[in-house]
């Protein structure tokens, strides 16, 4: 359980998608299943449920539809479930056939507040193989009533409708039915353009083998272009299976990623539950130059609807702690596969350009280093050169371990390039004097001056060899300013820069894998604490400087990474998505802490990448001064601070600085 102040935070949106077992032509039956269904929705604290197409009478029902009989018992059935729902704050999207002006239409009916709302007909008919709905329905664009009368209420009609919550309007939503969906120009594009953040589509798609990954694939590839959640929910088995079997498949997507998605061929019945970020699709929209540019052409009318949002103490959707890494064996194999051939390409092209005849690299036997040889190895063979193109020079300093030094030269040897070792501790010792700076005194004079020494080095040696210096710095060292500036800051060229540590321990780990020859010194590195080294090591050559207890798990600020960059999520909803992404891992003062910390370093290391060098965009996330991201060195970092503090006091935790 967590504050529901907090979850507030975040601007959800609980909508269930549910295929209820249907009977065809059995109304009152269909209608104790509906309601059974919204009252479970009602218990999970949801503000809409979706049904399938044609849900109150079954969608099977073929030459029926055309019958009286029929027709008044789907009526009589929207009637009930108005006033069975009347007591309840959710909206409830069902499907019934409808006769307006002596024509039959295929409609979704919003029911909220014991009213029909809106009822929006279906645009595009089936009417291929064994569907046959032009047979007995209308399509929606041949409508000649913008208003129908169910019971006593005048009620808005037609596929130009869209629902707005007057207390927040970024909850707009529009309907599509089954078919529209998969039309050349579904009606979700033009829904969207005029402010729908929400789709919902009610649908009777059968099955075939192979239907529902392409089903799926058509949702998300949907929700993308439209910068929309789409809510889609379609009949299940209970449908006639006559001719086709229907599988019940309910799948919830966000801007491109599958959120929620039920068991399918469930013959009681399936649903989802899941909370949906409708305030991330403004976002994206804001972000997205294509969507400003679209037309909007203001023919959209409006039904206004007074939400009351439940009070959810839970999070129904996945926060994901590690969103840069990939998941499942195979995907992840795949993902670091393309990851390190985009890096590779990238480094391969620059040398060629450059004319380099060496890629020199500070070799350290750390994560960073040891992802950039890697990548180094990569390039010389797309490049068709030998290994011993890579210059590999390890720079031990005060605070070098016998571990890190000893895995960069078994490293080296293992790929099969030229290495060196040059120890920095003589030239750092006259570059103290020189400076007047006490070497007892490990101020941060000590620790850059070795970074400097060390980059110089590197420069100097691609000078003789003709070569370039390759950087390893990591996205996420790059966000948080976790370099010294015209040292490890400075390459010729990176190709880690787009890399977040999460990924860099994944990319490692998935060659370890791949590469026996490769596989004993890979581990160990990975074994390895993350250290800058340098400090001194201890007496017994143990290095105890470790950059995570000064900066935080890398978990966490990837994760803050993702959140406030990727999905541009304010500084409250960040810190409260990392309080539900590891509260059961870290403390929630340690998380707001870290969040914090986040943030101070984030804004204040700018200027560092405002002179950072060429590097690939490797994921959806870049911090180049040229690409992705643009702002002032000179910022200041108040409002997100304050934005973490706040979420502090509703958590009854101090952050301290």
């Amino acid at each position: 359980m967590m504050n529901p102040a907090l979850i507030a935070e975040l601007g959800y949106l609980r909508v269930v998608a549910a295929a209820p077992r249907v009977r065809p032509a059995d109304v009152s039956a269909n209608v104790a299943e509906l309601l059974r269904h919204t009252e479970e929705a009602v218990l999970n604290r949801a503000d809409i449920v979706l049904f399938p197409e044609l849900s109150i009478t079954g969608y099977t029902c073929g030459d029926l539809f055309t019958q009286a009989t029929l027709l008044n018992a789907a009526l009589d059935g929207l009637a009930t479930l108005c006033r069975e729902t009347a007591a309840h704050d959710i909206v409830m999207i069902v499907g019934l056939p409808l006769a307006v002006s002596g024509r039959l239409y295929n409609v979704a009916a919003v029911v909220h507040g014991g009213r029909v709302q809106a009822c929006i007909p279906k645009t595009h008919l089936a009417a291929t193989q064994e569907f046959y709905e032009t047979r007995w329905f209308t399509r929606g664009t041949d409508v000649y009533d913008d208003m129908v009368r169910i019971g006593e209420d005048d009620v808005p009609f037609g596929a130009d409708i869209l629902c707005v919550d007057d207390a927040d309007p970024s909850v707009t939503f529009g309907i599509e039915i089954c078919q529209d969906l998969w039309s050349v120009e579904p009606p979700s594009g033009p829904l969207a353009r005029e402010g729908a953040t929400l789709i919902f589509n009610l649908s009777a798609s059968n099955d075939l083998v192979g239907k529902a990954s392409y089903r799926r694939d058509l949702i998300r590839m949907q929700s993308a272009r439209t910068y929309t959640a789409y809510v889609y929910a379609s009949s299940g088995p209970g449908e006639s299976t006559t001719d086709a079997v229907f599988s019940g498949h309910c799948v919830v997507a966000e801007c491109g990623d599958v959120v929620a998605e039920s068991q399918r061929l469930q013959l009681n019945g399936t649903s989802v539950c899941v909370d949906v970020d409708v305030q991330r699709c403004a976002r994206e929209r804001m972000a997205a130059a294509s969507w400003s540019m679209d037309h909007h052409d203001g023919t959209m009318r409006v039904v206004h609807l007074a939400l009351r949002r439940s009070i959810k103490d839970v999070v129904q959707r996945r926060i994901d702690p590690h969103p840069f890494v990939p998941h499942g064996a195979a995907e992840r194999t795949a993902r670091c596969t393309e990851i390190l051939e985009l890096q590779a390409m990238g480094l391969a092209v620059r040398a060629q350009r450059s004319h380099a005849k060496a890629l020199v690299l500070g070799l350290s036997g750390g994560l960073d280093s040891t992802l950039a040889a890697l990548v180094c190895r990569r390039a010389c063979e797309i490049l068709n050169v030998p290994f011993t193109t890579i210059h590999t020079v390890s720079l031990p300093g005060f605070g070098t371990t016998t571990r890190t030094r000893t895995n960069a030269q078994h490293l080296a040897r293992a790929i099969g390039a030229e290495f060196r070792e040059i120890d920095i501790t003589p030239s750092v010792m006259q570059h103290f004097a020189d400076i007047g700076h006490d070497p007892e005194s490990h101020t941060v004079v000590y620790e850059n001056a070795q970074a400097r020494m060390r980059t110089t080095i590197l420069m100097d040696v691609a000078n003789m060899e003709q070569g370039i210096v390759v950087g390893t710095g990591d996205l996420s060292e790059i966000a948080l300013g976790w370099s010294t500036f015209n040292a490890d800051h400075m390459s010729m060229y990176n190709p880690n820069a787009g890399v977040p540590k999460t990924l860099v321990r994944e990319l490692i780990r998935s060659e370890a894998d791949r590469l026996d020859d490769l596989r004993a010194v890979l581990v160990d590195v990975l074994d390895t604490p993350i250290s800058p080294e340098l400090l001194p090591t201890s007496a017994d050559g143990v290095q105890h400087q470790r950059t995570e207890d000064v900066l935080g798990p890398y978990e966490v600020h990837d994760f803050v990474l993702y959140h406030a960059i990727r999905r541009r999520c304010s500084a409250g909803q960040v810190a409260v998505l990392a309080l539900l992404a590891f509260g059961s891992t870290y403390r929630d003062a340690q998380i707001l802490h870290w969040v914090d910390t986040f943030y101070r370093r984030f804004v204040a290391a700018q200027f560092k990448r405002s002179a950072m060098p060429d590097g690939p965009k490797i994921g959806s996330v870049s911090l180049s001064p040229r690409a992705d991201w643009r702002m002032p060195s000179d910022a200041v970092d108040i409002p997100w601070r304050d934005g973490v503090r706040r979420i502090a006091e509703l958590a009854g935790v101090t952050i301290i600085d």
